[in-house]
């Protein structure tokens, strides 16, 4: 396969039902493809609820516990049941449902609760707050950190999911030359260098580059798509993380 096949011969990844609508659709009954998709979605996006936690005044531990035993009760399904339709973006459920859960919930499960041994994502609780405390400065409310992070936390799933396609398709070195390049200025990027380490043409390498972006920008949307229920929900939640990121 040469260096200058199209892009469009890639392997794609099938959305035809997000899994935030599948759980949707299944939130009043049992269904084993609702509870995976649920936790995948979880396991994704798990860090801006830690940081929402976190920047509510939390410390480490406590914040570490409450995350997990927040995730312990939404993986039981405890929560669907408040989730409205029309209301079908699952950033928004999540910050909703974890507003409920610190204000009501933690308080009746008492101390003795905390530590209990439930774990249900598997997460770096010191990466987090290494991350935490790194990228949550200033002074921004809760809700501005969860939803900057939820749009980092978007953007590198897209990311992941390229390198995917790339590696199946027998290009992961491509990809990983031109991966630090994916979201640059285009009058940043070093094509030339970019051609010598890839030996070929500059001219390829900026035609090799540019579908590169266009597949990510692609792949960008349906990542997004499978947080919501509708093409409608999608360009709107598009629009928004889009604009969270162009703030930082």
């Amino acid at each position: 396969m040469s260096d200058e096949t199209s892009c469009d011969a890639l392997p794609r990844a099938a959305f035809p039902t997000t899994r935030w609508s599948v759980v949707l659709a299944a939130k009043q009954r049992e269904q084993p493809e609702s509870v995976q998709a649920l936790e995948t979605l979880c396991r994704n996006y798990w860090y801006p609820l830690y940081v929402f936690v976190r920047s509510s005044g939390w410390a480490p531990a406590d914040a570490e516990d409450l995350t997990q035993e927040f995730f312990a009760r939404l993986l039981e399904k405890n929560y669907l049941r408040v989730v409205e339709p029309q209301k079908g973006r699952f950033r928004t459920f999540l910050r909703f449902a974890l507003r409920r859960f610190l204000a009501k919930e933690w308080e009746r499960m008492g101390a003795a609760k905390r530590g209990s041994g439930q774990r249900p994502i598997a997460f770096d609780a010191a990466l987090a707050e290494e991350r935490f405390s790194t990228e949550c400065t200033g002074t921004f409310s809760p809700e501005q950190l969860y939803d900057r992070q939820w749009a980092l936390s978007l953007l590198n799933d897209a990311v992941a999911r390229l390198a995917l396609e790339y590696e199946a398709a027998g290009k992961a070195n491509l990809f990983a030359a031109l991966r630090p390049h994916l979201t640059a200025e285009r009058g940043s990027i070093p094509y030339a260098r970019i051609a010598t380490a890839l030996a070929m043409s500059e001219s390829t390498a900026r035609v090799t580059h540019h579908r590169l972006r266009k597949r990510f920008r692609a792949v960008f949307r349906e990542t997004v798509a499978d947080t919501v229920c509708s093409a409608a929900e999608a360009e709107n939640e598009i629009r928004e993380v889009l604009a969270v990121l162009s703030e930082g």
